[in-house]
C-alpha cells in the first residue's frame, strides 16, 4: 500500500473542517460528536493510505460484530458496554469514509453504493438482532415483540424515503435544499435527536438491564414512528413540488 503524505494529520484534520455535509436535518449526537469523531478517524486513515471503501468495510466489521453480540450473548452490563463501543466506533468509521473521500478530491458512485448498501443492512439487522435477543432472554410479552420489528420497518423505511429524497432532487436538477455552509438550527437537531442512530448506539449501554433497554428502546420507537408519519407527508409534499419546479405536475 502506497501511504499517502501530501498533508499532515493536523493538515489534513484542518482541510476537513471546509469539507463536511450539510447539517440541515442532523440530529444531535451526528452533528456534533459523529462527524467529529469521524474527522480524526478520515486525517487518519488518510495518512495510512487507506481509501474509503476500506473504511467502510472496517466500519461494517465493527458494526456487524456489534450485532451479532447483540443476538447471540446473554445480556449483562459488561455486554451492553462491548455493543455501544462497538457500534459508536462503526458509526464514527461511517461518517470518515466520506469525509476521506471528499479530502482525496471526491468520491465514487461504487464508493457511494458500497456504503449505502451496508447502512441499509445495518438498519434493518440491528432491530432484527434485539427481537431475537427478546425472544431468548427478556422476560416480556409476547406482543412486545412487534416493538423491534415495527422498528426495523420505520428505520427501513426512513432511510429509504432520505435517500429517495437525496436522488429525486439530483435527477431533477433540482440541489441541495440548503445552500453550502448555511447555518442550521442546533436546537432542531436536539429536538429530532431520539431519531439519530448515535443515540440507538448508546441505548445499548443499559442492554444488561432488560427492563430499562426495553423501556428505552420502545420509547424510541414510538417517537422514531411519529418523526415518520410527519415526515412522509413533508416529503410527500416536497416531492410534489420538484413537479411543479419543473413544469410537469400532475
Amino acid at each position: 500500500m502506497t501511504v499517502v503524505t501530501q498533508l499532515s494529520f493536523v493538515q489534513a484534520l484542518d482541510k476537513l473542517r471546509y469539507a463536511q455535509k450539510s447539517a440541515k436535518g442532523a440530529p444531535a449526537y451526528s452533528r456534533f460528536v459523529n462527524r467529529k469523531a469521524g474527522r480524526v478517524l478520515a486525517a487518519a486513515a488518510y495518512r495510512i493510505g487507506a481509501t474509503p471503501n476500506q473504511v467502510t468495510a472496517v466500519s461494517a466489521l465493527f458494526t456487524y460484530a456489534a450485532i451479532a453480540v447483540v443476538a447471540l450473548v446473554p445480556p449483562a452490563p459488561a455486554v451492553g458496554v462491548i455493543i455501544t463501543a462497538l457500534l459508536v466506533v462503526g458509526y464514527a468509521l461511517d461518517a470518515a469514509d466520506g469525509q476521506l473521500a471528499r479530502l482525496r478530491g471526491g468520491g465514487s458512485a461504487a464508493g457511494e453504493w458500497l456504503d449505502h448498501v451496508v447502512d441499509a443492512a445495518k438498519i434493518s439487522a440491528l432491530h432484527l438482532a434485539v427481537l431475537i435477543a427478546a425472544y431468548q432472554h427478556f422476560d416480556v410479552a409476547p406482543q412486545w415483540l412487534l416493538v423491534p420489528i415495527g422498528f426495523t420497518v420505520v428505520a427501513a423505511v426512513m432511510f429509504f424515503a432520505m435517500i429517495l429524497n437525496d436522488l429525486l432532487r439530483r435527477a431533477t436538477g433540482a440541489g441541495p435544499t440548503a445552500p453550502p455552509g448555511a447555518k442550521h438550527s442546533a436546537v432542531r437537531s436536539i429536538l429530532v435527536v431520539p431519531t439519530d442512530y448515535g443515540l440507538l448506539c448508546i441505548t445499548f449501554l443499559t442492554f444488561g438491564f432488560p427492563t430499562v433497554f426495553g423501556v428505552v428502546y420502545t420509547g424510541l420507537f414510538a417517537a422514531n414512528a411519529a418523526f415518520l408519519a410527519l415526515a412522509l407527508v413533508k416529503w410527500f409534499r416536497e416531492a410534489g413540488r420538484l413537479d411543479v419546479d419543473r413544469g410537469g405536475a400532475r
